[in-house]
């Protein structure tokens, strides 16, 4: 078996967590599973290729991304961006069907939750940004043009040892931030980040049916995404992640997702029956002031 131990892919981080998910994704070759240190990190395994080479092999390039359903311009469908009404998602989901990336509408957006105005509600993991940062795909676009995919890039980022680039990434990582103390600028890895936006092809967002255009508020849980739970008897939900032992490719991580539970009686021990070693939950970043419009999530170990 060919392995890569990936040391910048640490399970306590939500956005290394989704890269490492979205590697196996990326590849269906691939296999991860998380050591048992302290603070676990990714193992990639493959009993075909070498992980490194699958990943430069499979790189995604400008045809691919912009051939994505949740792309601005795609095909003969109507325009979207962060704004998207209820009528241009449906008709975008009805002919990305059969489309292998259709899950980037249904991982990002759901119109069984729809607002006043017609838009569909996006998940947390698609949020809004400041500024001048724009919709989630275009994110996605803009930190792909910073780097030349090679075999040692890749490499330094999954050994954490990459330089940063000055980008937003995709707006929910809590490390981009600098000190809190001043107004500094936010820095990124993007390959950490595009493997992360492959790694929400198995969190799909659901609703419960509301729509406020018939006169009724959504709740505040009108929609969520998958693996996002209230947790002690709070109605705040956050996002819970595992780490495991065994190598899974990524149908066997949808797999371990939906048998796997954080809360309840025993749940270590129902956690190794499934091969859970550790597992952690989002912490949402405090806004700094009533204008401050950054997202991000940290995380507490369970």
């Amino acid at each position: 078996m060919n392995s890569l131990d990936c040391l910048g892919l640490r399970a306590d981080s939500v956005l290394a967590w989704l890269a490492a998910v979205g590697a196996t994704v990326l590849d269906r070759r691939l296999r991860l599973h998380w050591t048992t240190d302290a603070t676990p990190f990714a193992v990639l395994s493959s009993d075909e290729v070498a992980p490194l080479d699958a990943l430069v092999h499979a790189w995604p390039d400008d045809v691919l991304l912009n051939d994505m359903p949740i792309a601005k311009h795609w095909r003969q469908a109507d325009a979207i961006e962060r704004k998207v009404s209820v009528d241009s998602f449906r008709g975008r989901a009805r002919m990305a069907r059969k489309h292998p990336y259709s899950w980037t509408l249904s991982s990002t957006m759901t119109d069984l939750s729809i607002r006043g105005d017609g838009q569909v509600a996006h998940g947390p993991f698609d949020p809004t940004g400041p500024g001048t940062i724009k919709w989630l795909h275009h994110r996605l676009l803009k930190l792909h043009k910073t780097l030349e995919p090679s075999a040692e890039r890749l490499r330094d980022s999954l050994l954490g040892q990459a330089a940063r680039v000055h980008d937003n990434g995709l707006g929910f990582d809590h490390a981009r931030f600098g000190s809190l103390a001043d107004q500094t600028e936010k820095w990124t890895d993007p390959v950490i980040e595009a493997l992360a936006f492959f790694g929400l092809a198995l969190l799909p967002v659901r609703g419960d049916g509301f729509d406020e255009r018939l006169g009724r508020r959504s709740p505040k849980d009108a929609h969520r995404q998958r693996g996002w739970r209230p947790f002690d008897n709070s109605a705040a939900r956050h996002f819970a992640w595992p780490a495991w032992r065994q190598p899974l490719d990524g149908a066997g991580i949808d797999a371990l997702l939906d048998a796997w539970q954080p809360n309840g009686r025993n749940r270590k021990t129902r956690w190794l029956l499934l091969g859970v070693h550790a597992a952690w939950r989002s912490v949402a970043y405090k806004a700094q002031s009533s204008s401050d419009p950054n997202k991000a999530y940290g995380s507490e170990r369970l």
